[in-house]
């Protein structure tokens, strides 16, 4: 019996030093993709013709539509706000040479689907960016504190992933190629308190993505979530950028050139050290009242102060 359990720990020990290895594998590999990049320049463009971005008009998916109409693909952004996504197209065009198409859609409904489908019909999409996200309490809050109305907020974060995913991926399929980004949070990868609502729906973005990308790499397909950190746009109130906070263009341009890491990724060299750090903090820490003080009081007031937030 004692040899039995002696075999046991040492391959438990085992399992517990190999998955850290790997995860500092990982980890290395942004540092080596900074030295050279394994993508050709032509990558993105063979994927397919077209990429589709969802929540283009503003912030990341605006970023994610001129980046990749620079590296040669034509671009269908789909956003709330016709007047956004006209002025966007216009200068994309006129910048990069690509076409754009654009479709006005409300991703907190549910019925916009068979509209998005017409639209997208013919094309050869090679890229999808489900990037489209919203968030109702920017500043941290208990979850009877915040809004009641978390119906939009599903339809926005989780059904848009799926439904658009389920429009473009059959094309993919049939060619043999293509890529998805899934724009999930840091706060998605594991329960993050005074955030919950934000959290589980970034975490279902986490676990759907991972999924599929085991469903559908045999076939040429990667499959990728982006679990980033602070990054300013309106939805963060346009928070003041430093080391950790990136702006839009920074962060889009990095993660860019991290879609062969792996099926999860920070989108940047700072988020995935961040990510590494906090993955330190043991969970009786992070989930005591002591911090959740800490959140309600310092991190909101830093917020504030760094926001544009009145």
């Amino acid at each position: 019996m004692g040899e039995i359990q002696n075999q046991l720990f040492i391959l438990v020990g085992a399992l517990v030093c190999l998955n850290y290895l790997l995860k500092y594998v990982k980890f290395f590999k942004y540092f080596l993709l900074r030295l050279w990049n394994p993508l050709p320049k032509s990558f993105f463009r063979s994927m397919g013709e077209w990429a589709v971005i969802t929540g283009a008009g503003d912030g990341i998916g605006k970023a994610y539509s001129y980046e990749l109409a620079k590296r040669g693909l034509n671009i269908v952004m789909i956003s709330r706000t016709l007047e956004k996504l006209q002025a966007v197209a216009k200068e994309i065009e006129q910048t990069t040479g690509s076409h754009v198409k654009i479709i006005q859609a409300d991703f907190t409904k549910d019925d916009i689907y068979e509209n998005i489908k017409e639209n997208l019909q013919g094309l050869e999409i090679g890229i999808l960016v489900n990037n489209v996200g919203m968030i109702y309490n920017y500043l941290p809050c208990h979850f009877l504190s915040g809004s009641d109305e978390v119906q939009n907020l599903i339809h926005c974060n989780i059904s848009s992933v799926v439904k658009m995913t389920r429009l473009t991926l059959r094309g993919m399929e049939i060619r043999r190629k293509g890529l998805i980004l899934n724009l999930s949070s840091g706060v998605g990868r594991f329960p993050w308190p005074l955030y919950s609502i934000y959290s589980s729906t970034k975490a279902f973005v986490c676990m759907f993505s991972k999924a599929l990308q085991a469903e559908y790499k045999e076939k040429g397909i990667i499959i990728q979530v982006l679990t980033p950190y602070s990054i300013s746009t309106s939805m963060t109130k346009h928070l003041n950028p430093n080391l950790i906070t990136k702006t839009a263009d920074e962060f889009v341009k990095e993660s860019l050139d991290f879609v062969a890491v792996g099926d999860e990724t920070c989108g940047c060299l700072a988020h995935e050290i961040l990510a590494h750090l906090i993955d330190l903090i043991p969970s009786w820490i992070f989930y005591s009242d002591a911090l959740q003080n800490v959140f309600l009081t310092h991190w909101a007031d830093y917020l504030k102060q760094n926001s544009s937030i009145q």
